[in-house]
């Protein structure tokens, strides 16, 4: 398609990134994919001009790219397209200048561990955000147990996915349409709105390509999107758009989320008012000194926190100022959407642009 999708996933380290980046390549045909470990500054430059086309480009490390190299890469996500001038030596040893272009488009997947450094990429992509909730920790524990033991056949488990792989390549690239697009209003309040609306057309386009074997066409032989198509779009893609909207990165809000449910539980009555060291909150939420240094650096700067006592020496003290209502804000977006949704079920297009 000429219009692909890109996704940046954020989680703390050893929290589960790069197993969801491999698990979702792993279910696209490998002809069509590039996993990177690491990507030096002129390399994309280099790569045959076609090589990229219509291909998963997969970077298991964002925060390892160079300036250079992270540059490139956004643009071939933004103009589908790379063009650098370089020096070319003629046969009769000559130096003249020429263009050397590097066509896409590409989709891509990314890790990283500080997603809120990347303001550029992240308007460009859907940001994923890795559960890592107690709950979903003993899934994983759970999982892993089960496959050592032999209850779950990772056989089987390649087995689908080769299914998928198929089922992919099944699929045509396609026009399509949505007569529903100017009926279905994002918050206005969420970050880079311009682009966030576009990336959320193109993903009810792929959402109606996947269905392209069940939706009717026009007289173009167009796909046309269906309701269906928009309720499966914002129902995936709403944790996304809630992360669009919220001031905090997923991760960061992630951790926000527990420290406060962590206060709530130790001191009360008085969570609000609780006054804390940091060596508490790493040992009653069991994170690493480095990611609460981190998160409580971010959330200082936001004035979501603030440092309250203590000395360098013996270790400061911090308060919570600002207790917003995540779930609330959830709810508000949630029911911003279902709303136009609802309204649009009542409205269908008209029968004389439909063709079987």
């Amino acid at each position: 398609m000429p219009e692909t999708l890109h996704a940046l996933i954020q989680g703390s380290s050893g929290s589960g990134k790069t197993r969801l980046l491999k698990q979702i390549s792993d279910c696209i045909p490998q002809e069509k994919v590039t996993k990177l470990t690491r990507v030096s500054d002129k390399v994309l430059y280099n790569y045959p001009e076609h090589y990229f086309v219509n291909r998963l480009l997969c970077l298991e490390d964002i925060d390892g790219l160079s300036e250079e190299a992270e540059f490139a890469f956004r643009e071939l996500q933004s103009n589908g397209e790379l063009n650098s001038a370089t020096s070319i030596k003629l046969d009769n040893g000559q130096i003249t200048s020429g263009q050397k272009t590097v066509k896409g488009p590409i989709a891509s997947l990314a890790c990283t561990t500080r997603g809120e450094i990347y303001e550029d990429n992240m308007s460009r992509v859907f940001l994923l955000a890795v559960d890592e909730s107690t709950d979903q920790t003993s899934r994983i524990i759970n999982y892993q147990n089960s496959k050592a033991s032999g209850e779950i056949d990772g056989k089987k488990e390649q087995e689908t996915k080769q299914v998928i792989q198929n089922l992919v390549r099944c699929l045509q690239p396609c026009q399509v349409i949505n007569p529903y697009a100017s009926k279905l209003q994002l918050p206005q309040d969420a970050h880079k709105i311009r682009r966030l609306n576009d990336l959320f057309l193109n993903f009810v386009k792929m959402v109606t390509l996947v269905h392209q074997y069940q939706r009717k066409k026009d007289s173009k032989r167009r796909l046309i999107t269906e309701i269906s198509d928009l309720e499966a779009a914002v129902d995936i893609m709403f944790d996304s758009i809630v992360l669009k909207v919220d001031e905090l990165d997923g991760s960061l809000r992630q951790f926000f989320e527990q420290l406060k449910c962590w206060l709530r539980k130790e001191y009360g009555e008085n969570y609000k008012t609780a006054v804390f060291s940091l060596r508490e909150v790493r040992q009653g939420m069991r994170c690493s000194k480095m990611q609460v240094f981190r998160c409580f650096n971010d959330l200082s700067r936001l004035e979501y926190v603030r440092q309250q006592g203590g000395h360098a020496n013996r270790g400061f003290t911090y308060q919570v100022i600002y207790w917003d209502n995540y779930e609330a804000l959830r709810a508000r977006v949630k029911q911003h959407l279902q709303v136009q949704i609802d309204l649009l079920k009542n409205v269908t297009p008209a029968p004389s642009m439909l063709h079987q």
